[in-house]
């Protein structure tokens, strides 16, 4: 088969135009990401030779930098495990392994001729691959893969094409060549055949790469040393006194292709009937794929006496903290662990509580000392850990004292559950609370307007998974149950106050019970009862849900997936004080069936429907009723 040509993905030919044009803030970055994607290939066929031993390497694994100063060619070369043609195809060719077209909408968000990719972009999207092409006029990929004899060449020059072709390699691995751009000129770049810049870039990013990274430059003279580049030390067997923290945060950018600086790495180790060391890191900015766990990569490395055995051991993290990352080092395990194996480890679940707790804990100290931080943080992660407290068979109250919310009592600024317990009357024996999509349409419900009247605190959540960890099975705090403030009865006063209040609204109720009456007659099919508020102080009217009844927002999520809705109406509550009752109280009096009380229980309805940010069934009636009603006025 001879050479053939191929067009790259839209968006990859985009991504390539960026990388070609664009202004870097740091170009020495595609080296760590060749160098880095070589380690995995290496540790993938380690891997693999633990079950099949004919696919490992005649000569141990090693990164080799290849370096021709005349022809000014750069090669990166590893003896892992390969890829096939049609694996080369899939993983350089399209978007299908790579978060292209996220990184693209992301730039597209910059202004400008001169928009700069940042390296935080590069990495949180997978593509460094592509970063070669700052630095690189052409780009030849040799591969071939552990089990095969046959080789793949792979070439591009960045114009929005590849070539590929059948090939010979000696042995399983990857050979990246790059022709590098010229080192004088306007598009200028570093001399990446320089020994000295070559050992600097190697000894700052990736000195904790398990195998030898060795340098060879064709031709020089003394020879190149054979010694490797790097330490080859694995970092999280070191005592925490020998590391520093930017080789910390290096080891996190190089397991985690996050080139972020992460906010938190915590070192452990387990002691007991086994042994096993973790090094874990709490990323700063969430990335791409969190809510998107089919996507995503990278979260806790599983090794066994240095060995690397897989690279996302999903078992040694709960789904909501998914967004950790790190490596977890065991003694004890079998060398040739399955993931089916790993599901039914008990040392694994010893592992896994371990980490969870020392997470945790680590998250409980951050709130504690540095609230802007952890508010930070929260403001990234918050509703992914939020989804913790779903799963009963979590310790929920361990997820619930990391909880930040907005309220009504804190008006800047985010409040703990710990901190409004703290505030609450002696006699108050719930935290009240609403949801909804933004602070400011909450605190501005009809809902609160009793409690913010009578000093009574609301948290305010506006996650969307809030609704459904406070409204199924919700959990207690402090001993404190939740109580929505928009369904059931609610008891605002103290037991001093109550009779006297109680007896306030059973004669409200009796003095307004022919106008209850007609307005539960206009809106009948849209409501199971009308009946006098305690927890309105200046709007006119609101609608609540009764106990057992599914909320607003539930209802409308059942309803846009598709599914059935169960039968259940709101009930709407009218503030006696208000002046519009009182007026519609005295047309009733007058006249029990006098027409236009129809109307004003419909416009009540509507008026309450769009205060808690629900939809009109049918909004051209609502307003003609409004502009009738507003023209009778007249």
């Amino acid at each position: 088969m001879g050479v053939e040509k191929f067009e790259f993905q839209a968006e990859v030919k985009q991504l390539l135009d960026l990388m070609i044009h664009s202004v870097y803030s740091n170009q020495d970055v595609f080296l760590r990401e060749l160098i880095s994607n070589a380690s995995d290939a290496c540790d993938r066929l380690r891997f693999e030779g633990l079950t099949h031993s004919d696919l490992l390497p005649d000569e141990p694994f090693s990164v080799q930098l290849h370096v021709d100063q005349e022809a000014r060619n750069l090669s990166v070369s590893d003896n892992g495990v390969g890829m096939s043609r049609e694996e080369i195809v899939k993983n350089i060719g399209t978007i299908a392994k790579s978060g292209t077209a996220e990184f693209l909408r992301s730039m597209s968000k910059s202004n400008g001729a001169d928009r700069k990719i940042s390296l935080e972009l590069i990495g949180q999207f997978g593509v460094g691959f592509y970063a070669s092409f700052m630095v690189a006029d052409e780009i030849t990929v040799l591969t071939r893969k552990a089990g095969e004899s046959g080789a793949t060449r792979w070439t591009s020059s960045g114009d929005g094409s590849y070539e590929i072709e059948e090939a010979e390699r000696d042995g399983a691995g990857t050979t990246i060549r790059l022709k590098l751009k010229p080192a004088e000129g306007d598009d200028a770049i570093a001399d990446y055949t320089d020994e000295w810049l070559l050992r600097q870039i190697v000894k700052r990013y990736s000195d904790f790469v398990a195998y030898p990274i060795q340098l060879k430059i064709e031709g020089a003279d003394p020879p190149t040393s054979t010694e490797p580049l790097n330490s080859m030390k694995a970092i999280w067997r070191r005592a925490a006194e020998e590391v520093s923290d930017e080789e910390y945060a290096e080891f996190y950018k190089h397991i985690a292709h996050d080139w972020n600086a992460p906010l938190l790495h915590l070192a452990s180790r387990i002691e007991g009937n086994f042994e096993a060391r973790a090094l874990l890191y709490l990323p700063s900015a969430a990335p791409f794929d969190l809510y998107h766990r089919e996507m995503a990569h990278r979260g806790i490395q599983l090794y066994v006496k240095r060995i690397f055995i897989m690279d996302e051991c999903r078992d040694l993290m709960p789904e909501y903290l998914r967004f950790v990352k790190g490596v977890v080092d065991a003694e004890d395990l079998s060398l040739n662990v399955s993931r089916e194996m790993l599901q039914q480890n008990a040392q694994i679940e010893v592992i896994r509580k371990h980490l969870v707790k020392k997470v945790l804990d680590a998250l409980k100290e951050l709130m504690q000392s540095d609230r802007e931080k952890y508010r930070g943080f929260w403001a990234q992660f918050g509703p992914v850990i939020k989804e913790g407290l779903l799963d009963l068979s979590q310790k929920r109250e361990r997820i619930l004292d990391l909880v930040l919310c907005e309220s009504t009592a804190e008006e800047s600024g985010f409040t703990s559950l710990a901190e409004a317990v703290s505030r609450m009357r002696e006699d108050q024996r719930v935290l009240y609370y609403l949801t909804g999509p933004s602070r400011e349409r909450l605190v501005n419900s009809p809902h609160v307007e009793a409690f913010v009247d009578r000093n009574i605190e609301v948290l305010l959540f506006t996650d969307h998974v809030d609704e459904i960890w406070l409204e199924q099975n919700p959990p207690e705090f402090a001993g404190k149950k939740f109580q929505s403030v928009l369904r059931g009865e609610i008891d605002l006063d103290n037991d001093d106050e109550k009779e006297r209040v109680e007896t306030k609204r059973e004669k409200e109720a009796e003095d307004f019970k022919q106008l209850l009456g007609a307005l539960r007659s206009g809106v009948q099919d849209h409501v199971k009862e009308v009946r006098v508020s305690n927890r309105l102080t200046s709007s006119p009217a609101c609608l609540i849900v009764d106990e057992g009844d599914l909320s607003p927002q539930i209802s409308d999520w059942l309803r846009r997936s598709g599914q059935k809705v169960p039968d259940g109406k709101p009930i709407l509550e009218i503030n006696p004080s208000h002046p519009l009752l009182a007026k519609l109280k005295a047309v009733c009096d007058a006249d029990a069936k006098d027409p236009r009380l129809a109307d004003y229980a419909t416009l009540l309805y509507g008026q309450a429907m769009l205060a808690e940010g629900g939809q009109l069934e049918d909004p051209a009636a609502f307003s003609r009723r409004i502009a009738e009603l507003m023209l009778e006025a007249l």
